[in-house]
């Protein structure tokens, strides 16, 4: 467990070196940019995003089995990364007029099908679990 802890903290801080060498030659401009932006991902995690999370656990905490809890769990970050992930591209943000078809695809489609997939897996595992009797030993 250390040796992977250390590995994926390794990798971490080469990811971080990796983008801070991608960003050497650029400008000021755009340097200042992404320091705003990475400013306000922090607010935006710690305003938004965290507070919606302790609210949906304290919610599930009340309407679910204890044996369920999980597989929701995993299933909302499953959903909510992914959704993260392509917010940008389902709000339509970040077109560039050179490039028209960028945005021209069907990612809203894409989005709610990868969500029925999620709540799907969602229902089949809870429904798994809930077969599931352990035996006493």
């Amino acid at each position: 467990m250390r040796a992977a802890r250390l590995g994926l903290g390794a990798l971490g801080i080469a990811a971080i070196v990796w983008g801070g060498w991608l960003l050497r030659d650029d400008g000021i401009d755009r340097l200042s940019s992404t320091a705003l932006w990475l400013a306000g991902v922090v607010v935006l995690h710690d305003a938004v995003l965290a507070p919606l999370v302790v609210l949906l656990g304290v919610v599930a905490t009340k309407v679910l089995s204890q044996r369920h809890r999980a597989v929701v769990a995993v299933a909302f970050v499953v959903w909510g990364t992914v959704t993260l992930a392509v917010a940008n591209v389902l709000s339509g943000v970040g077109g560039k007029p050179g490039m028209d078809s960028l945005l021209h695809r069907p990612y809203l489609s894409a989005w709610l099908a990868l969500t029925g997939l999620v709540l799907g897996v969602a229902v089949v595992a809870a429904m798994m679990k809930g077969r599931h009797r352990p035996t006493d030993a």
